[in-house]
């Protein structure tokens, strides 16, 4: 998640003055896509959406009470998920645009009137937002992001609020509160990833980018080594998982040809026992086979010999 507060300037982000520039820019997409057929996003704050650009002018330029000439009256945030991140928040334009509120609403401004240590809530953050689905000069497929118009005074246009002030939690002098932006950013994330169940990677950390843009070459080579290892132990799980499953194949293989060759066994029995009734079936048949065709008694030798016994005795 790539969160950056514009630079004010002469042009578009010129925040000494009115904020109609600003919010005349933010609607140059609307027209593009309705030429197109394609549906816009309205003007969104924390509680309504589809609100008019000149609500949102009227709203921001009347609170500016004891704010200078040359005061910033408001500031221009842009909040842009990556591709990855996108996906995850949806499958289409609408889904993607509805996240990005949700997040903005739920995460976003809340931390962001946290981080001023002036017990703020989400309430007391006056901001209009407006969500863009197309970046200039970008090749990626998915380039969603939201632009925030946020007041520098609070709802009840009492408190001055500046993101850009270089004051942490100071509790004494001119300016008490402050803000850590690097502190908005670690939470704005870790919300992020809450909120969508996201699992991210350690090169896409903020403190990884950070550290790798601003720290030392000894904090970026220590980082590194973190990665590394990162990357060692999912390596080894996955091999651990990969070899768990290949045994429990091999388990589930064994027990089938454990099955087939007992069925095989079992047939080999039952053949050797069909084999054996066979026989004996056979034998029994030819027994009485044998015994049907003897020949009668009186073709017998021993009938035979009483015979000439008898004609002797004659």
């Amino acid at each position: 998640m790539h969160i950056d507060f514009a630079p004010p300037s002469n042009g578009t982000y010129n925040n000494a003055g009115s904020s109609r520039q600003l919010a005349n820019y933010l609607e140059h997409e609307d027209m593009q896509r309705m030429e197109k057929g394609i549906y816009t996003e309205g003007f969104f704050n924390l509680t309504d959406d589809n609100i008019y650009k000149s609500k949102v002018i009227k709203d921001i330029d009347s609170n500016i009470g004891q704010l200078l000439k040359t005061d910033a009256k408001f500031y221009a945030i842009h909040v842009s998920p990556s591709e990855k991140e996108l996906l995850t928040m949806g499958n289409t334009e609408q889904e993607q645009a509805k996240a990005m509120k949700r997040y903005i609403r739920e995460i976003f401004i809340p931390e962001y009137a946290k981080n001023f240590n002036k017990e703020l809530s989400e309430a007391d953050i006056k901001f209009y937002g407006k969500i863009h689905f197309n970046r200039s000069r970008s090749y990626n497929e998915l380039n969603m992001h939201c632009h925030l118009i946020v007041s520098r005074k609070d709802q009840a246009n009492k408190k001055k609020l500046s993101p850009l002030t270089n004051h942490k939690n100071t509790k004494k002098g001119t300016v008490t509160g402050g803000f850590d932006r690097v502190n908005l950013f670690q939470q704005t994330e870790q919300g992020f990833d809450k909120l969508f169940d996201y699992d991210r990677q350690l090169v896409e950390s903020f403190d990884y980018c950070n550290t790798m843009k601003n720290d030392t070459i000894f904090e970026r080579l220590n980082l590194q080594g973190q990665e590394l290892q990162s990357n060692e132990r999912k390596q080894k799980i996955n091999q651990d998982s990969n070899q768990e499953y290949l045994h429990s194949l091999h388990i589930e293989k064994k027990g089938a040809h454990t099955k087939v060759f007992n069925t095989g066994s079992n047939n080999i029995v039952k053949q050797r026992n069909n084999t054996s009734s066979n026989i004996s079936n056979l034998f029994s048949i030819i027994n009485c086979d044998t015994i049907s065709s003897q020949p009668p008694e009186e073709n017998t030798p021993n009938f035979i010999r009483k015979k000439i016994n008898k004609k002797n005795k004659l």
